[in-house]
């Protein structure tokens, strides 16, 4: 049986650990505001370009732009995108274990598959693998800002058009609300041509372009790579700030039952030593008799 003493500073230390979760989820409830707000602010932007390019890459001569060009290899790179730090739920397991179904899957269909790391955690978990992992970038998501979104895109684009990889796959966790994240595999490379239907039929079949089709594709590709590379970001930290957000506020409310519990038990302990005691003065009185 543990003694009083002993429970007195197991319930002191779990009520200093629910102090802590407390404030770990304060902190989280406040980055996630700026977070959700820059999200919400920068996907209709995001989808509404990608839609457009998508758009546009079936209307135009593919060959025209490196970035347009559909290959026959079967290089695929995946762009793992995972958190810095823990104390997150199940948010940087999910994302790990959707991209080894997905690496493993590709392997099946006889690609040969590189990996780009965004986050330390992720960093961690690859590195001990036989997958040989191509760039990583971590400490991104401490003062994350557009600039971050232009050196991933940048570093893509040049790769994906010396030929290094066929295909791109981005990873990663989109979020939904403050207590629900997604994990998605989008394509990033090459583009997928989207069918408008009746639409395209009511739009015609090409477009009139000034300055011309050449220059226009080689300004506005490369930027919607990189602000998608960005929107992905911001997705990322959203999402994390909302698992930490509750996965500390169940945290705290799980040491507040173990405090209940041990509380009890310690009462119970108290009253069986005090009766105890009890016991051995009416037995000594008894005995002087």
């Amino acid at each position: 049986m543990p003694s009083l003493q002993s429970l007195r500073r197991k319930i002191a230390a779990v009520k200093n650990t629910q102090k802590i979760t407390k404030a770990m989820k304060m902190v989280a409830a406040a980055k996630l505001k700026r977070a959700q707000d820059r999200i919400l602010a920068a996907r209709p932007y995001g989808h509404r370009v990608r839609d457009v390019i998508a758009n546009l890459s079936r209307r135009v001569n593919r060959a025209a732009h490196p970035l347009l060009q559909k290959r026959t290899g079967r290089n695929i790179e995946v762009l793992v995108v995972t958190s810095d730090r823990g104390l997150c739920g199940a948010f940087n397991a999910n994302i790990v274990r959707k991209a080894m179904e997905f690496i493993r899957h590709s392997e099946a269909r006889g690609a040969k598959v590189t990996i780009s790391l965004v986050g330390r955690k992720g960093r961690d978990f690859f590195r001990r693998r036989p997958w040989p992992i191509r760039q990583q970038w971590v400490g991104v998501f401490d003062r994350l800002t557009y600039e971050h979104g232009l050196d991933i895109g940048q570093d893509l684009i040049e790769q994906y058009t010396k030929g290094t990889f066929d295909e791109l796959y981005v990873i990663y966790n989109e979020f939904k609300s403050a207590i629900q994240q997604r994990v998605i595999v989008e394509k990033f490379f090459p583009i997928e041509a989207i069918d408008e239907g009746g639409e395209s039929e009511r739009l015609g079949g090409s477009y009139l372009y000034e300055p011309d089709e050449d220059e226009l594709l080689a300004a506005l590709l490369p930027k919607h790579f990189q602000t998608q590379a960005f929107r992905v970001l911001l997705e990322s930290a959203a999402a994390e700030h909302g698992a930490r957000m509750a996965a500390m506020d169940g945290a705290t409310r799980n040491a507040g039952e173990l405090i209940k519990k041990i509380t009890l038990y310690y009462n119970k302990t108290r009253q069986a030593a005090i009766t105890k005691e009890l016991m051995d003065i009416v037995g000594g009185a008894e005995a002087l008799k």
